[in-house]
């Protein structure tokens, strides 16, 4: 979920089809066949070195700063703001509400562990239950912690879920730059209104995206192949949830609002 400047989201692409857009008004395609990792589980240890349960009353700020504001990106609809973001029941909920804010017709909200919390590889993972109400976009990701100085997308990003509107399908994506904007995308099927963990596994070969233990894509960046080399850098965590935009459109059940999207934890790991 870039949230940069503008940026045409994508759509799921096939396991090993890496689509390269050259950054001009008109794009061009480049298709490379990546070199598969390895899709084996392989036994490994997991160490936790981060976490948050949400169990008190309120947002930890001493882990996560919010965003506010309208970013204009991504022709998305909402101004996010801190009280669109509560601790409740032991669950971070982000809601997205029909009203007119800073000139957006909708609100919602959007976090972030900038400056407080960063990882280079490792599981990064949340359980979560999303809203399955049309117009809406939550987003559990992260960028490269470089961003302030080098910019979107050479700071590269990981989009460990994506959902829109009221489908089944979520999405993982990186998105990087080698040569002009490049993304790799995959999707699968769940339940997205019920609880679920949505996890990568992060190393120097690659990355797993993982719905409830099962491996669902892989992304090579063994050797910085195909430019990746934004993915052997440290990484801040962001969850948030947009209204409207490029990825579900523009066509927003207002008598669905309000809405919200549940987290019930997140967790990060060492992997060895």
């Amino acid at each position: 979920m870039r949230k940069q400047s503008n940026h045409l989201k994508k759509m799921a692409g096939t396991m090993l089809l890496l689509t390269v857009l050259v950054s001009a008004c008109k794009k061009s395609e480049k298709n490379d066949t990546a070199i598969p990792i390895d899709e084996k589980v392989t036994p490994r240890a997991l160490t936790l070195v981060w976490q948050d349960e949400f169990d008190g009353n309120s947002l930890n700020a001493a882990k996560w700063n919010y965003e506010n504001g309208n970013l204009g990106v991504n022709n998305e609809k909402q101004f996010y703001q801190t009280s669109n973001v509560s601790v409740n029941n032991g669950n971070l909920i982000i809601t997205a509400r029909k009203e007119s804010v800073g000139g957006q017709p909708y609100t919602s909200g959007r976090i972030n562990t900038n400056g407080k919390f960063s990882i280079k590889y490792g599981r990064i993972e949340a359980r979560m239950k999303l809203p399955m109400v049309q117009g809406t976009w939550p987003a559990f990701w992260m960028l490269g912690s470089n961003i302030g100085s080098v910019g979107w997308p050479k700071c590269g990003e990981i989009d460990i879920m994506e959902h829109v509107n009221t489908s089944n399908s979520i999405l993982g994506t990186i998105h990087w730059d080698y040569n002009g904007y490049v993304y790799y995308s995959n999707n699968t099927t769940t339940t997205p209104g019920d609880y679920h963990v949505y996890a990568v596994e992060w190393t120097s070969s690659g990355i797993r995206w993982y719905v409830d233990g099962n491996l669902y894509a892989t992304g090579n960046t063994t050797n910085n192949i195909n430019g990746t080399d934004e993915f052997h850098k440290p990484f801040f965590i962001i969850f948030n949830m947009a209204v409207g935009g490029n990825l579900p459109g523009q066509t927003i059940n207002d008598a669905a609002l309000p809405t919200s999207m549940n987290v019930d934890y997140v967790r990060v790991y060492n992997i060895s």
